[in-house]
């Protein structure tokens, strides 16, 4: 990686965890604070994750494990209660790098597109619908609600992305670090119990 991507993916580190920003406009802010032009290649995601897991090591050793942990026990409890759209959880909460700002992502596999938004109504769950990048680079379906975590004692951002059954072989494929890209609700079990 040349100095200019170092730079970046390490300005970008910084924002992740210190502000809870995804990566793209991470790299994205940290183009402009560096002053550096429009035009400089932007390092990849591997490569930004690779800073924020040093940051989080040099700066957040001490709190960070613990708002993991956090974060993984209540995407759990809401995969728990979307269990059957097969939840699968991904990002950084899923990967081991997430603070306590980070927001947390269940990809949900349905049979009907509607049928995640009709269980939200039925328990009386407010959520904001909106269209997000898939995993693919596809829109997809969001359902956004701002849960409370008691152990964080802050609101987190839980967002279900909806996708259809047929997405699921896909989307078990390892990624480009050879790591299984998200998992499922006793896999995330197993990780939570594993750091009890």
């Amino acid at each position: 990686m040349d100095s200019a991507k170092r730079d970046i993916a390490a300005a970008a580190a910084r924002l992740i965890v210190e502000e809870g920003l995804e990566y793209g406009p991470a790299k994205r802010r940290a183009l402009r604070d560096l002053g550096l032009p429009q035009r400089t290649a932007l390092p990849g995601n591997d490569e930004v994750e690779e800073e924020v897991r040093d940051y989080i090591r040099i700066f957040c050793a001490d709190t960070q494990p613990a708002e993991l942990q956090a974060l993984r026990r209540l995407a759990l409890e809401w995969m728990t209660h979307m269990a059957a759209f097969r939840p699968h959880l991904g990002g950084s909460v899923w990967h081991g790098t997430a603070t306590r700002l980070s927001d947390i992502y269940i990809q949900l596999f349905c049979d009907d597109s509607k049928s995640a938004e009709i269980a939200l109504i039925d328990h009386r769950v407010d959520y904001e619908p909106r269209t997000v990048t898939g995993f693919h680079g596809e829109s997809v379906e969001a359902l956004s609600v701002h849960a409370r975590s008691r152990e964080l004692g802050t609101e987190v951002g839980v967002h279900l992305m909806v996708y259809d059954l047929d997405d699921l072989r896909g989307a078990l494929r390892p990624d480009s670090q050879g790591r299984t890209p998200r998992g499922d609700l006793a896999a995330v079990r197993r990780l939570v119990e594993a750091d009890e």
